[in-house]
């Protein structure tokens, strides 16, 4: 478990992240979502320990996360950030081979070998494991450095947007790729991703965060409600039903006035008027 205790990051007066009191439960994916800003990356990072915290405590199964050595942490929990560039050029089987470090201090083993490769496997890159890195698509890079983190063979593993540069046949890949560490490996995975859509059908518990705080946290099915959405992304959303799974649709315009460009009920110039001279004119495009 994951547990997070009056978590808090101040970068000035008027922004912070927290206080936050959280629980992650062991085993599954946990997917935090919201609107760009809302603290999800910096959550992240601070639970991997890549940004250190201004109060609170936070524990991965048991290890103070502020205290443990980092050899020790290193083969509990492993990070993906958000970002990840390597001057040096290497090719993918020698990135994923850097999931090993915590293990092996960089004297691979047999063992450590086997891992590497199943790493590989795991992530289909067995065709590009001699290609540099530099020769991959955008796509291929982030399947190789999430590949290096699953060599890492960690209980927790944390990744900050992992469906960065992939399409949306790449992206149902990954979400696969994740969701079988989880039921085949055992591994907890938290996960920050922007699209709603793919938490509600791949995630077990959804996050939803806003100004740097938490909003609420559950299941699909209690997070993904039209009124919580629009709390939380300020945005009116459709949400119905397709397999079981809970759906939101946000892809269309959004109908405004022709006068004043809002939407009617959210600061239209007729909102509220008991005489209207006819129909609302109304357009499909962006409110103001």
């Amino acid at each position: 478990m994951i547990t997070l205790k009056g978590v808090l990051k101040t970068y000035s007066s008027e922004v912070a992240i927290g206080p936050v009191d959280l629980e992650i439960p062991e085993g599954g994916i946990t997917a935090l979502v919201g609107a760009n800003g809302a603290g999800k990356s910096t959550l992240l990072t601070m639970i991997g320990r890549l940004l250190g915290m201004d109060a609170g405590a936070i524990e991965i199964a048991g290890y103070d996360v502020a205290r443990t050595k980092s050899k020790d942490l290193a083969k509990i929990v492993s990070i993906l950030r958000q970002e990840n560039h390597f001057i040096t050029r290497l090719t993918v089987r020698q990135l994923v081979g850097f999931g090993r470090y915590p293990h092996s201090q960089g004297r691979l083993t047999p063992h450590d070998e086997d891992k590497i490769s199943q790493a590989i496997d795991f992530l289909d890159l067995g065709a590009l494991e001699g290609r540099y890195l530099d020769q991959l698509s955008g796509g291929q890079r982030q399947r190789a450095y999430v590949a290096m983190v699953l060599a890492q063979d960690t209980e927790y593993v944390l990744l900050d947007e992992p469906l960065n540069n992939l399409d949306v046949s790449h992206s149902h890949a990954m979400l696969q790729t994740l969701r079988r560490a989880a039921d085949e490996l055992g591994k907890t995975v938290v996960i920050v991703v922007h699209d709603i859509n793919y938490a509600s059908c791949w995630a077990d518990q959804i996050v939803a965060m806003k100004d740097g705080g938490i909003v609420a946290i559950g299941s699909p099915a209690e997070i993904v409600r039209q009124e919580l959405l629009a709390e939380v992304f300020d945005l009116d959303i459709e949400v119905t039903e397709y397999r079981g799974r809970r759906i939101a649709h946000f892809y269309l315009p959004v109908p405004v006035c022709e006068h004043c460009h809002k939407q009617p009920g959210k600061g239209c110039c007729l909102d509220g008027s008991p005489v209207s001279p006819g129909p609302v004119p109304l357009t499909l495009g962006r409110p103001a």
